[in-house]
């Protein structure tokens, strides 16, 4: 489907570590060492600040800021990593102001937009919505398929 790198939303990091949805997990580990073999992921960094900020702070995860903060190190070893800019947070804005989003889904958009990458996995947006480009899709819906998405 796409020869392209896929950015990741924060949701699918977390889900990963999440023992209360079992299926989520499954399916975002899934996705997550799928990805992480193809070399083709992206995260921004502030899906890295919003993961630990969770992961740290919600006793269901049984992450100490010690081992959060690790396990963001490997993210960043595992994944090449997209600063958030003024151009980020500009093309932020008038993704608010142009389509309704919330800030920081924006700037999740934003960043794929600038950077050129056409796929976010995500289930903060509708499945298969486009905007300027940039394809939304839920890898928690029973029709996701992580090959195909890849174009193994």
């Amino acid at each position: 489907m796409t020869g392209g790198n896929v950015i990741m939303d924060t949701n699918v990091l977390v889900y990963a570590a999440d023992g209360s949805e079992p299926e989520k997990k499954r399916q975002a580990r899934r996705a997550l060492a799928r990805i992480v073999a193809s070399r083709r992921g992206v995260l921004p960094a502030q899906v890295l600040g919003e993961y630990f900020n969770v992961i740290s702070r919600k006793p269901r995860f049984g992450q100490n800021p010690v081992n959060a903060a690790m396990r963001v190190a490997e993210y960043r070893r595992d994944f090449a990593v997209l600063d958030t800019t003024a151009d980020v947070v500009e093309e932020a804005a008038r993704g608010v102001c142009a389509y309704g989003f919330s800030y920081y889904d924006a700037q999740i958009w934003a960043t794929a937009r600038l950077a050129g990458i056409e796929v976010i996995l995500t289930e903060d947006f509708e499945d298969g919505r486009v905007v300027e480009g940039v394809l939304f899709i839920d890898p928690f819906k029973p029709k996701f398929d992580i090959e195909r998405l890849l174009g193994e």
